[in-house]
């Protein structure tokens, strides 16, 4: 009887390892690539005021999310059409905007510590476009939901109707991995616009605290799931 009750709990709690709640399209990831610059291609500069990266984590039972400040960047067009770019996250700008006070200068000290960022040694992140493609096809994305709350949080963490599939070097901490992910893109005469949403697998960048993968944290269900969502909110200028 033990023994069955210990194979049943190990089994709900590997289905809520699973089960994170996470919306939004999965990152596709593989090795870094070769960056290749573009010749004769413009550059337009990022507007920090203007840009941001969004992040959302979750738990058992609660979540938080934010934002990162936008650092330094550019992004370069060639015959109107986005062709690289650079993106570079301010670190110790993490802002949780779900809490107040003290709470929410323990969970940004704590986001800023060796458990997770470790910013006092890697204080900025990196994302450089190697590739951008318009997008094909169909992409996959949850049901959207009807009621007003749960609709507004698909819509910050969801993208509908992609226009390019972007593919990047993407630097946390002392890994660098590429990703593919959605972006709806827009170039004006003296701007471009850019948005993406996505799901990253925290552990691939070895940001491992409290993970799906620590038996001790599940048993006391105290773990953090490792998809997170990420998005970007780009303004570049000429």
């Amino acid at each position: 009887m033990l023994k069955q009750s210990a194979l049943a709990l190990s089994f709900v709690l590997s289905l809520a390892a699973c089960d994170s709640g996470t919306k939004g399209t999965e990152a596709e990831t593989g090795a870094a690539q070769e960056v290749v610059e573009v010749a004769e291609a413009s550059s337009y500069s990022l507007d920090q005021a203007n840009s941001q990266v969004i992040w959302n984590g979750r738990k058992p039972g609660g979540e938080h999310h934010g934002t990162i400040a936008v650092k330094d960047g550019q992004i370069q067009l060639k015959d109107n059409k986005v062709v690289g770019g650079t993106i570079q996250m301010d670190l110790t700008q993490i802002n949780a905007q779900d809490v107040q006070g003290e709470d929410k200068q323990k969970l940004e000290g704590h986001l800023k510590s060796p458990d997770f960022f470790y910013v006092e040694q890697y204080p900025t992140a990196k994302f450089v476009i190697t590739s951008v493609e318009e997008f094909s096809g169909e992409i996959s994305a949850d049901e959207k939901p009807q009621d007003t709350e749960n609709n507004a949080e698909y819509d910050r963490y969801v993208l509908e109707n992609p226009t390019h599939k972007v593919t990047g070097n993407l630097t946390l901490r002392d890994t660098t991995l590429s990703i593919t992910i959605p972006a709806k893109i827009e170039v004006k005469e003296n701007e471009v616009t850019a948005r993406s949403r996505f799901v990253i697998d925290r552990s691939k960048w070895n940001v491992n605290f409290m993970d799906e993968s620590n038996v001790t944290a599940q048993a006391k269900d105290k773990f953090i799931y490792n998809k997170v969502n990420v998005g970007f909110d780009v303004v570049a200028k000429k």
